[in-house]
């Protein structure tokens, strides 16, 4: 081997620890946005798992409440971060609609500061019974 050729392969030395060093934070914020993602997702799922419960019980239970504390026990969703709206009920056989609203937290670091907080929001409708 040439002494040209060994100076050339030793100024390579590093090159991929170098590479990997700028590169790591940002595939660790990807990662992080990717979680983000997800838990979104989910607890838009429960969100809407929530409205269809809230709907059920204020079709069912002409109590007022009884729409919010349905979709409180509905799943793991804080409590006091959901908004239950429920609309006109009619006569049975009519028509309920609710809507229920949730300020989503966004805590994962780095990711969580720059997206905010957002409200997930989902409603339903069912049938008035007896």
């Amino acid at each position: 081997m040439t002494r040209a050729r060994q100076r050339l392969r030793r100024t390579d030395r590093g090159q991929a620890t170098v590479e990997l060093a700028l590169l790591l934070p940002f595939v660790a914020l990807l990662l992080l946005a990717f979680v983000q993602a997800i838990v979104v997702a989910r607890d838009q799922l429960l969100v809407t798992h929530a409205a269809r419960e809230a709907a059920r019980a204020a079709a069912v239970d002409a109590d007022p409440g009884a729409a919010r504390r349905a979709a409180v026990a509905a799943g793991p969703l804080a409590g006091e971060r959901l908004e239950v709206d429920v609309g006109e009920r009619g006569a049975p056989g009519g028509r309920v609609r609710v809507e229920v609203r949730y300020a989503e937290p966004t805590h994962l670091p780095l990711v969580g500061r720059m997206v905010g907080d957002l409200t997930l929001r989902s409603d339903a409708t069912m049938r008035v019974e007896r």
